[in-house]
């Protein structure tokens, strides 16, 4: 059965870095879409980088230059690498990927960032 299963998130003071991973389970192919997406207290879930099969990367415009999505096709691995965090990146980080045309999303790791 197909899942996502992220890992990586925790506790880090402003200014930290952090690197999230997701693992892309029950597949035997490489997936085009996949992305990584965030939901804040309080706010809409929101994705935050995609990236294709062939490494097209985008990113939310008011995270670029401090967030970097990667993925290792040979795994079927997604990575998202946070840098200068700061509080109001606190969020639950979401895995999320197209497979067989149904989207699925992982169960989410949490990101806290405070002193």
């Amino acid at each position: 059965q197909e899942r996502l299963v992220e890992s990586g998130g925790g506790l880090v003071q402003p200014g930290g870095s952090l690197k999230l991973s997701c693992k892309i389970l029950g597949i035997s192919y490489r997936p085009n879409f996949t992305a990584w997406g965030r939901q804040r207290p309080g706010k809409k879930r929101e994705v935050v980088a995609t990236i294709l099969r062939n490494g097209t990367t985008s990113y939310l415009p008011s995270l670029k230059g401090r967030i970097t999505i990667s993925r290792d096709n040979a795994k079927n691995e997604l990575y998202l690498e946070m840098n200068s965090l700061e509080p109001e990146d606190t969020a639950v980080y979401y895995c999320n990927a197209i497979l067989m045309g149904t989207e699925y999303w992982g169960q989410g790791t949490q990101v806290t960032v405070s002193p």
